[in-house]
């Protein structure tokens, strides 16, 4: 980075500055993860109509009541960003991207294979510019492969890597069928792979004074993450099936029906067993042979899991927190999205964030991460389309008014 650049707010990583070429989540969600930890990061979007994903509402924020505004999905990616706009596919803008690239430590961008190439724009092109640069690609299905040049979104991996084939209600009942995750799960698991990829490529640069190329794919993010239901039956040779909320390898370890609602009972090995069956006055299931270890439980899941049931229904949902909680057994409710953030803990943890932005006031989902000296910043909100064009331009490249004004006239920006 340039070390004549103004120092920023402290971060694990204000020292480094990322050019992200990124758009809708999984490279959003990573260049925010990079941000939040004290990264510069310049968000490039094209002139007129930004990130796709500032039309992706309703809802909608809005700085100008005439205007579309931005989308809620938008604002839960881009925080602590800079947007410029500027249109890659003009040699202008090329020019503009090679010249911030030399000043940026990282790259992340999630263009179709091939499409940065066409530009000069790929990692061949910038490293020439800065052999220093850690370069993060993000694809459907990676750089390699015959599927390489394909499009895809989230839902297409959640079914072809397998994670459908095992959410969902069992077959033989009512509503059987596959299910997606009710989040963009494939889009933010690949996030956070790439941003543990990307700071081990930094971390190695300190010891190769290089910069390198990384191929990140959903597909592959999507499939690691069934981790050890894969294992299962990579180990068995037994095809992982759809058990609703049940567990494949813990019983009792899912939802029961209680009085008025329903309870998340976890009872994860041989010990919590036992508490809970002193805590339900079953003590004699903890000497039952069928049911006294995990692989007992797991060969006899139907029998245990319907004495459950039935018994989960003689108290309500808060009556069994309680009695259970005291026992240490873990279990828990099932809260809307409203409940969450009225949990005391959740409220604690402050996991909803106040932040200005042009529309007003609103509230952003915190980061999860917790440094005990270098806290995670909450700087800048999600940026207006090329809000900050003018003051990166000037800053980084020293372009001044009339080379603007042209930039602008023959809309590379």
């Amino acid at each position: 980075m340039n070390p004549a650049a103004a120092p920023r707010a402290s971060g694990p990583l204000s020292h480094l500055r990322v050019l992200d070429l990124s758009r809708v989540l999984a490279g959003p969600f990573a260049t925010q993860n990079l941000a939040d930890m004290g990264a510069e990061v310049i968000k490039v979007e094209k002139p007129g109509d930004g990130d796709d994903t500032r039309g992706w509402g309703p809802p909608f924020v809005k700085a100008d009541p005439a205007a579309r505004g931005d989308s809620a999905y938008f604002l839960s990616a881009n925080r602590n960003k800079k947007s410029i706009t500027v249109d890659l596919a003009k040699p202008q803008g090329q020019a503009l991207i090679k010249r911030l690239a030399a000043q940026c430590d990282i790259c992340v961008e999630n263009y179709k294979v091939g499409t940065l190439a066409r530009y000069g724009l790929d990692y061949a092109a910038l490293s020439a510019v800065n052999p220093r640069l850690v370069y993060c690609s993000i694809t459907g299905f990676g750089q390699t492969g015959p599927y390489a040049p394909r499009p895809g979104y989230d839902f297409v991996f959640q079914g072809m890597g397998g994670l459908m084939s095992i959410t969902g209600v069992p077959d033989g009942q009512p509503g059987a069928g596959p299910m997606k995750v009710g989040v963009a799960v494939a889009d933010l698991v690949t996030a956070m792979y790439a941003t543990v990829a990307i700071l081990g490529a930094v971390e190695q640069r300190h010891v190769s004074g290089r910069g390198q190329h990384i191929d990140i794919a959903l597909l592959d993010c999507l499939i690691a993450l069934t981790s050890f239901q894969t294992l299962n039956w990579f180990v068995s040779g037994e095809v992982p099936r759809r058990l609703g909320n049940g567990h494949p390898n813990i019983v009792p370890y899912q939802v029961f029906a209680c009085k008025g609602g329903y309870i998340i009972l976890a009872v994860a090995n041989d010990g919590q067993f036992r508490s809970f069956a002193q805590a339900v006055g079953k003590p004699e299931w903890a000497e039952d042979e069928r049911f006294k270890v995990g692989a007992a439980r797991g060969a006899h899941r139907d029998l245990l899991c319907g004495l459950v049931a039935e018994l989960m229904m003689a108290r309500t949902m808060h009556e069994w927190i309680e009695l259970l909680e005291a026992h240490n057994v873990p279990c828990g409710p099932i809260n809307n999205i409203d409940q969450v953030f009225d949990d005391p803990q959740v409220q604690h943890r402050g996991m909803r964030v106040p932040m200005r932005h042009a529309s007003g006031e609103i509230s952003l989902l915190a980061s999860p991460l917790r440094f005990s000296d270098t806290p995670v910043r909450y700087e800048l909100p999600p940026p207006l389309l090329g809000e900050q064009t003018d003051a990166v331009l000037r800053g980084l490249l020293g372009l001044g008014d009339d080379e603007l004004r042209d930039l602008r006239a023959q809309r590379i920006v």
